[in-house]
C-alpha cells in the first residue's frame, strides 16, 4: 500500500512528507511514534481526550442557541464514539418537545441500529434506521449524518456514513425521506435547547459511551473526507481536523480541557458555542470522565513514563460482549459481579496480552460481599469458571490474587501476600518478556506470584466466587492516571502500546498482501480472468453463492487446470475435460482464469450468478524440501505462516518437510488440510488446537474429531502413519499448512453455550475477514452446515448471518448469525452446528485489519 503522491523519509528525528525515496520499517515507525515525530500525514489529528458518558450519572450536555441558524434545512453531524452498553436506546444528539412529540435526534436503538429521526407532533418527517447493527465495544466508530432537504433526489436528503463508507439506501430497515426544502425541527433553532447524551426537554435515554471529535456544521452538506481519511500506512479510517467554516450554530467539541466540568463543554470552532455539562466529573480517581481513550495513537510529551493518563489510543475496558460478566458501568470500567450459590462470575478485558512487552493495570475493589479475586485468565478457560461450574477451572486457566492474601492458579490456593479490602488498590504487572506475574498492594510489591509462565493469550480478569454475594471492581488500564507509579518499563494496556504486528503495518506489508476475499458476478465467458485479488495467488478457493455448486480449489504448486473440490472426496480433475461445470485454470498476477467445462460454467462463471473467491499467497515459486524421509515440493510464505506441500505417499510411517514459517522462523502448523489427489479419499484436517493432542476431522463430512495416529507436526516436519487420506502408497498428496500469525491469522477452539443472542466471544486479535468453524465433539447436523464459512464482506456489516459450507455444494444460506468485531467474533446463534451448549468447536480466521489498527465494526 503506497503513500499517495509521496513517500515518508526514513528519519526518526525530523520526518518529512516531501522526500521521493525511503520506506519506513516497523521499527522506524514505532520509534517515530514514541519520539512524537509521527508524520502529520499519518496521524493528522492526534486527539487528546474523550468524554465518558455513564447513564447512572444522568450525564449530558445542553446548549440553547441564541441566534437563528445559517440554514434551517442543511446540516452535517460528525462524531467518533466508542460504545459500552449494548441493547439499550441511547441518544447521541437530541432535541425533543415531550408534549408534542416533536424531535430531531440521532440515537442507537434498543436493537443497536443507528437512527436519524425527525418527528413533528408524532409524525415522521424524516427517518433512517439502519439494518446494520453497531455492537462492537472494543474500538471506535466514526459516523457522519448529513441532512440536505433541498436535494432534488429524495434518497439523498439524508445520508449516513460509518467509518468513511456511505450506508446504501437499501441497507436501511426504515426510510422516510423529508419533503424537499423541509426545515429541521428544533435542532440548532434559536431559543430551543439541544442536548448531547440524552433525548431532549425531559432528559432520558442517557448515553453509555465515549465521545470525541464532535462536529456540527450549520448550513453545509459535507462528506466523511472533510473529517477523516484512510491512513496510508495502515489502511485504517482515522480522524482529520475539519478546517472549513461552521455556520452560525455549528460547533466543535473535543473535550480536551479538563480543568473543570465547565471547560469540558468548550466549543473550539471559533463560534464560542459552548455547552453546559451535567453529571460529569473531572476529579481524579475512578469517577473521572475525562480519559485518554481516543481513536488515534500518540505518545504525549512527558518525563515521568507511562503513569496513566499519558498515552493516547484505544484502551482496554471490561468486555460487554463476553458472557456472565455481571453489570458493567462507567464506560465498562466498573464491574458488579453477583455470585448466586456457587456460580462464579468474572469480567474480562477487551485485550489479550500480546507475545511481547510489559503491561500494568490497577483494580480497586469497592465492594467485597464475597472473596475478591484479581488477575489474569486464559482465553480458552471457562467463562464462568470454577466453583461447581462445568467445565471447571484447570490449573493455569487463571492466576489470581485473592482478597485473603492468597494466590490461586485455578485449582490450588497458597500463601502469597497481604490481604486487601475495599480501601486498597491492587496493581497487576504482567511481564510477558520475562514470563512473570507480580501483584502490588497500594504500590508495594507482594513479590513475584508466578514465574515461567507463557502469558500470551491471557486476559485481565476480575472474579467473584464463593457463597452468595456481590463484588464490585473499578479497573484502570491507564486511560486515567494510576494511583501508584508502575514498575519501571511497564506500560498501560492500549493499542498504541501493543507491539506492531508483523503483518498489517507498513507501506508494503499489509494483511491483504497475503490473504484476500473478493466477490464477482459470472458472465459466462470461457477463459475469463477475474482480477482484484491484489497479489499473485497461490491458492484459490471459489464457491457459488446464488446457486448450488461444488467448492473449487486450485493452487500453483499442483499447476494449472488441476482442481479439487472440498465437499467431495473426488480425485483431482481437469476443469476443461473432467468437470461439466468448469473450474479454475491458471492463477495470474492479480487473480485467476475461469475455464469452460464439458457442458457449462456452473461452478465458477455462469452468467448473472454470484460467486466468492478466497485467495492465499505462498511463495509464488517452489523449492524441493528433503527435510523428511519423503521429498516434497513446497511453496511457503515465510512471513504469513502458510505453505503448500505436495509429495507422493508411501503407505508407511514417514515424515515430510512442510517449510511452514512465521516471520522467517520455522514453525509447526496449527492446522493442516490434506487431500489425496489420486484416490477417493476424504479431505483430512489435522489440528492441535482442540485439546493439545493431534486430532483429525474431515473437511467434506459431518464427522466428529478423532485422535490421530500421526504425531503432531514439528517446526519442520509433518509426521505421517498409514492413513490413505494423507499417505496413500504411490499416490500424490497435497497439504495446505497454516500456522497462526499475530494480527493476521488465528486457529483455535471455543465451547458453545446454547444462547441465540449471547453466544461465546472468540478473541482473534484482529478484525476478521474470514471465519470458518466446525463442531468437533460430535457430528454436525448436516453437510450444509459443516465447516461453515463466514466472510466479512458478505453482507459487509453486522449482523452477519450469511454463510457457505466447505462440506456442501449448497448455495449461500442465512441463519448462522455472528458479529465481526475489531478484536474477534461474537456468535449470535444457538444451532447445534455453531453453538450448542457444551459443544466444542474449531475455527480458522484470517484478518482484514489487526486489532491495533481496526475501527469498530
Amino acid at each position: 500500500m503506497d503513500y499517495p503522491g509521496k513517500v515518508i523519509t526514513k528519519n526518526q528525528v525530523t520526518p518529512t512528507q516531501i522526500s521521493a525515496s525511503g520506506n519506513w520499517t516497523v521499527d522506524d515507525a514505532v520509534a517515530a511514534v514514541k519520539n512524537n515525530n509521527w508524520p502529520v500525514a499519518l496521524v493528522p489529528n492526534p486527539i487528546s481526550k474523550s468524554l465518558r458518558f455513564n447513564s447512572p450519572d444522568t450525564a449530558y450536555l445542553t446548549r440553547t442557541p441564541a441566534t437563528a441558524p445559517t440554514n434551517t434545512d442543511i446540516g452535517t453531524w460528525s462524531f467518533w464514539v466508542k460504545r459500552t452498553k449494548l441493547g439499550v436506546e441511547e441518544y447521541i444528539f437530541g432535541s425533543r418537545d415531550g408534549a408534542n412529540v416533536t424531535v430531531t435526534g440521532i440515537r442507537f436503538t434498543s436493537g443497536d441500529a443507528l437512527e436519524f429521526l425527525m418527528f413533528s407532533a408524532g409524525t415522521a418527517l424524516a427517518r433512517r434506521i439502519t439494518t446494520q447493527v453497531f455492537r462492537d465495544p472494543s474500538a471506535w466508530y466514526h459516523f457522519v449524518i448529513v441532512y440536505n432537504s433541498p436535494s432534488a433526489t429524495a434518497n439523498d436528503r439524508v445520508k449516513v456514513y460509518v467509518n468513511g463508507v456511505e450506508i446504501a439506501i437499501t441497507a436501511f430497515s426504515t426510510t422516510t425521506n423529508p419533503s424537499q426544502n423541509q426545515d429541521m425541527i428544533r435542532w440548532a433553532a434559536s431559543g430551543i435547547p439541544n442536548y448531547i447524551g440524552n433525548e431532549g426537554t425531559t432528559p432520558g435515554n442517557y448515553g453509555d459511551y465515549y465521545l470525541t471529535e464532535t462536529n456540527y456544521i450549520d448550513g453545509q452538506a459535507l462528506t466523511p473526507s472533510d473529517f477523516g481519511l484512510t491512513n496510508p500506512q495502515t489502511g485504517q479510517w482515522i480522524p482529520k481536523k475539519y478546517t472549513g467554516t461552521y455556520g452560525a450554530n455549528g460547533f466543535y467539541l473535543n473535550f480536551k480541557d479538563a480543568t473543570s466540568t465547565t471547560t469540558l463543554g468548550y466549543d473550539y470552532s471559533g463560534n464560542a458555542n459552548n455547552w453546559t455539562t451535567t453529571g460529569f466529573s473531572v476529579t481524579a480517581g475512578t469517577g473521572n470522565d475525562s480519559l485518554t481513550d481516543v481513536p488515534t495513537p500518540w505518545f504525549a510529551y512527558n518525563t515521568t513514563g507511562d503513569v496513566g493518563g499519558v498515552i493516547r489510543g484505544n484502551y482496554a475496558t471490561f468486555n460487554s460482549v463476553e458472557t456472565n460478566y455481571g453489570t458493567l458501568t462507567n464506560g465498562n470500567l466498573n464491574a458488579s459481579l453477583t455470585v448466586t450459590g456457587t456460580t462464579g462470575r468474572q469480567a474480562r478485558g477487551t485485550f489479550l496480552f500480546p507475545a511481547s512487552g510489559k503491561y500494568y493495570f490497577e483494580v480497586n475493589p469497592t465492594t467485597l460481599g464475597v472473596a475478591g479475586q484479581i488477575g489474569i485468565a486464559k482465553f480458552s478457560s471457562a467463562t464462568n469458571g470454577g466453583n461447581g461450574i462445568t467445565p471447571a477451572f484447570s490449573a493455569g486457566d487463571v492466576y489470581l490474587y485473592l482478597s485473603n492474601g492468597q494466590k490461586q492458579d485455578g485449582v490450588t490456593s497458597s500463601a502469597y501476600g497481604a490481604s486487601y479490602t475495599t480501601t486498597n488498590t491492587i496493581g497487576v504487572a504482567v511481564d510477558v518478556d520475562n514470563s512473570t506475574l507480580t501483584f502490588y498492594k497500594d504500590g508495594v510489591s507482594q513479590g513475584t506470584a508466578y514465574s515461567s509462565l507463557t502469558l500470551r493469550n491471557y486476559y485481565p480478569v476480575v472474579h467473584a466466587a464463593g457463597s452468595t454475594g456481590t463484588v464490585v471492581y473499578d479497573i484502570n488500564f491507564g486511560q486515567r492516571p494510576f494511583a501508584s507509579t508502575p514498575p519501571a518499563g511497564f506500560r498501560s494496556l492500549c493499542t498504541t502500546n501493543l507491539p506492531p504486528p508483523t503483518i498489517g503495518f507498513g507501506l508494503t506489508n499489509q494483511g491483504d498482501d497475503y490473504f484476500n476475499v473478493l466477490t464477482y458476478t459470472g458472465n459466462g465467458t470461457d477463459g475469463r480472468t477475474v482480477t482484484g485479488v491484489g497479489f499473485n495467488p497461490d491458492l484459490v478457493w471459489v464457491k457459488g453463492r446464488s446457486n448450488a455448486g461444488a467448492n473449487v480449489l486450485a493452487d500453483s504448486v499442483r499447476g494449472s487446470d488441476k482442481n479439487l473440490y472440498s465437499n467431495l472426496n473426488d480425485v483431482e480433475t481437469n476443469p476443461i475435460t473432467g468437470a461439466s461445470g468448469g473450474g479454475i485454470g491458471t492463477v495470474t498476477t492479480d487473480g485467476f482464469v475461469l475455464e469452460q467445462g464439458t457442458v457449462n460454467m456452473d461452478l465458477v462463471n455462469t452468467n448473472t450468478r454470484t460467486y466468492v473467491a478466497w485467495a492465499w499467497k505462498a511463495a509464488g515459486s517452489t523449492v524441493s524440501n528433503t527435510a523428511g524421509s519423503i521429498a516434497s515440493t513446497v511453496s511457503a510464505n515465510t512471513t504469513a505462516g502458510f505453505s503448500i506441500v505436495t509429495y507422493t505417499g508411501t503407505g508407511a510411517n514417514d515424515t515430510v518437510g512442510h517449510g511452514c514459517q512465521v516471520g522467517g522462523v520455522a514453525t509447526a502448523p496449527s492446522m493442516v488440510i490434506y487431500k489425496n489427489r489420486d484416490a477417493l479419499q476424504n479431505w483430512m484436517v489435522t489440528t492441535t488446537v482442540i485439546d493439545g493432542s493431534n486430532d483429525y476431522l474431515f473437511l467434506n463430512t459431518t464427522a466428529a474429531k478423532a485422535d490421530s495416529a500421526d504425531s503432531a507436526p514439528t517446526s519442520t516436519l509433518l509426521n505421517l502413519t498409514t492413513y490413505g487420506h494423507n499417505n496413500g502408497a504411490s499416490q500424490k498428496i497435497v497439504a495446505y499448512c497454516f500456522a497462526p500469525v499475530a494480527g493476521y491469522s488465528a486457529f483455535g477452539s471455543y465451547t458453545g453455550n446454547g444462547s441465540a443472542t449471547e453466544g461465546p466471544f472468540v478473541y482473534t486479535g484482529f478484525a476478521p475477514k474470514f471465519f470458518m468453524f466446525k463442531r468437533t465433539d460430535t457430528a454436525t447436523g448436516t453437510l450444509a452446515n459443516s465447516w461453515a464459512i463466514k466472510t466479512a464482506i458478505i453482507p459487509g456489516y453486522n449482523q452477519n448471518s450469511s454463510f457457505l459450507a466447505a462440506a456442501s455444494s449448497n448455495q449461500e444460506d442465512t441463519g448462522f448469525g455472528v458479529d465481526f468485531l475489531a478484536n474477534g467474533v461474537k456468535l449470535k446463534l444457538n444451532a447445534v452446528d455453531g453453538n450448542a451448549s457444551g459443544g466444542t468447536y474449531i475455527y480458522a480466521a484470517f484478518a482484514e485489519f489487526p486489532f491495533q489498527f481496526a475501527n469498530a465494526r
